[in-house]
């Protein structure tokens, strides 16, 4: 990257400064002492080194250090100036034009080398199944998808899991909230409690009136043998019915959405399976669980959490933690290098008691990472719409419905997570650069037509004739596998910017995989689409120049493939016509 690049100029630069005797009482370089950061002023140049924090080790004014500093630097390839204690650098063309190189021969341009690879569990969504994705849901769902693409192509391994709640009390509310719907579609004079604590023990949504319906078509035999008497059917078995329909309901709409998992994991089975015991067995050996006014305590104060927390209930019913506990050493257990959940920002306090939990049965709890995000405000007509399961909402499926998967997939991954997002349904539907998908597909779109419109024919509007275009299909394949420095070197002065944020992108992807941050990709490509659209209006591509129009379309080609390649991590499509 070319800001490491000038940092090891400058690195060079000041060791043999020192050794000049240039840099008064310094004798060394310590580690992490200078940085390369964008020059506030942009007519300082394209990139700049701080070289103020060495004051301290030689004990001279800053300016004076930079101007020594400078007097080593080669500049074969740049210029560099000293304002201050900074040393500026604008680009040369030969870097510039080994961007543009780099990007037209080299397979995904972008991807950092000589990483420590990790085996990842990437966990997100993970919503009960007991009614459609609210579009809170979709965020997670777009902005899970889109980093596990982000790290898979940063180059770790990416094991994507869903986490189905399905073992607890909001089962049998499903079961009994179908019970209803089956009842009314069976002519019954019944309706769900009005007592709005009553009310919470149920789902009154109308998505339960199809499974009704559903149920009636495909039970007849069921329903027969017990005269139409729902009350003499097990909760139990209108439950698992429910929960089969949401599940493939969900699923139904992940693949639509472009989101794919490797696993669907089932609180149930940890149950099943006896994980759940085993872990509160293996708690209570080391000691870290303690039995208080009936219930079962589990020491989370011990590892920084607020308070101990009940793990089992006076009743003898496990809490939500427990499985949770059980899941999280079972992912361990697994093989994961490190766990990534992604969760609401409602579950705040979930985190100190699954990190303790993990201290507690002697794993590194510095290996799980927990994004906490903010939901989504719908805004339709200027107005918020807020969501629940217990009333009519609009689903994630509505949305997808009204302004399509590439749209609502971009718009969820716009914004940092630990900010709340406010969607605008009209702004995303629109066909304008105000819209920010539309526009960053639109500059892809431009660049296949300039690239189309390279080979096509020339019609003389008078006489009707067609002459030969300026290149063939061969010109553009031999630049883009033997990419010819000539052609561009003499011709990148208005250029320059475009091939700078092109080669942002390798910073970009570095930056955003570890921070795992989604929505600086969003950005990124927002950036070099502005810049794209820039250049296209300064700039004619297709002149009667052969070599100026290579070079051009050299820049056209790398613009195209870093875009693709952006949208790509987002699961958003890049069209070629718009």
């Amino acid at each position: 990257m070319l800001k490491d690049y000038y940092l090891n100029e400058v690195k060079n630069a000041i060791k043999k400064a020192i050794s000049e005797n240039k840099l008064g009482q310094m004798t060394e370089l310590e580690d992490g002492l200078v940085r390369t950061e964008k020059p506030k002023n942009a007519d300082f140049g394209d990139f700049a080194v701080n070289v103020s924090p060495l004051a301290r080790c030689a004990k001279i004014a800053p300016p004076m250090i930079a101007n020594s500093i400078n007097e080593f630097l080669p500049q074969e390839k740049y210029t560099s100036s000293v304002t201050g204690g900074f040393i500026n650098f604008k680009t040369g063309n030969e870097l510039l034009t080994d961007v543009i190189e780099e990007i037209l021969t080299k397979e995904n341009y972008g991807k950092p080398e000589n990483i420590k690879k990790e085996k990842i569990n990437l966990e997100y969504i993970s919503a009960n199944p007991t009614g459609p994705f609210h579009i809170g849901h979709g965020r997670w769902a777009a902005m899970g998808s889109a980093l596990a693409n982000l790290l898979k192509f940063y180059g770790h391994e990416v094991y994507q899991e869903f986490y189905i709640n399905d073992a607890g009390a909001q089962i049998q509310k499903l079961g009994n909230s179908l019970r209803i719907r089956i009842k009314q579609e069976l002519g019954e004079n019944v309706d769900f409690p009005t007592d709005a604590e009553e009310r919470k023990n149920y789902y009154p949504g109308d998505y339960l009136i199809p499974v009704a319906k559903k149920f009636i078509e495909e039970k007849q035999d069921l329903l027969k043998s017990v005269e139409n008497n729902l009350d003499k059917i097990e909760t139990s078995v209108l439950s698992d019915y429910a929960k089969f329909e949401m599940e493939s309901l969900q699923q139904k709409l992940l693949n639509k959405f472009r989101v794919h998992f490797d696993k669907f994991y089932s609180e149930l089975t940890l149950h099943e399976t006896g994980k759940v015991e085993e872990c509160c067995k293996k708690l209570k050996e080391s000691g870290k669980i303690y039995e208080k006014d009936g219930a079962v305590w589990f020491k989370s104060s011990d590892y920084g959490d607020d308070e101990d927390r009940v793990i089992i209930k006076a009743d003898g019913l496990k809490t939500y933690l427990t499985s949770d506990i059980a899941y999280h050493k079972d992912k361990v257990d697994r093989g994961f290098d490190r766990l990534i959940n992604i969760w609401g920002a409602d579950h705040h306090g979930y985190v100190a008691r699954v990190k303790a939990s993990m201290e507690a049965l002697g794993y590194d709890s510095s290996k799980l990472e927990i994004l906490l995000g903010q939901l989504v405000n719908l805004i339709i007509d200027g107005n918020q719409t807020r969501m629940g399961k217990r009333k009519n909402m609009i689903t994630l499926d509505d949305l997808i419905e009204d302004v399509g998967v590439d749209a609502t997939r971009f718009w969820m991954c716009m914004r940092d997570i630990n900010n709340t997002l406010d969607f605008d349904i009209e702004l995303a539907k629109k066909s304008t650069d105000e819209n920010p998908v539309f526009y960053v597909q639109y500059a892809h779109a431009r660049a296949c037509s300039i690239l189309r419109n390279a080979l096509k024919e020339k019609q003389d509007l008078q006489t009707g004739e067609t002459s030969p275009a300026l290149l063939n299909q061969e010109d553009l394949d031999n630049l883009k596998n033997n990419f010819d420095r000539n052609i561009i070197a003499n011709d990148v002065e208005n250029e320059k910017k475009l091939i700078l944020k092109l080669e942002e992108f390798k910073s970009t992807i570095i930056s955003s995989a570890e921070n795992r941050t989604v929505y600086t990709i969003c950005r990124y490509v927002q950036e070099l689409a502005a810049e794209f659209h820039s250049f296209y209006n300064a700039k004619r591509v297709i002149t009667e120049d052969k070599n100026t129009t290579l070079a051009r379309l050299a820049l056209v080609i790398a613009v195209k493939t870093v875009l693709e390649t952006g949208l790509s991590i987002l699961a958003v499509t890049a069209p070629e016509k718009m």
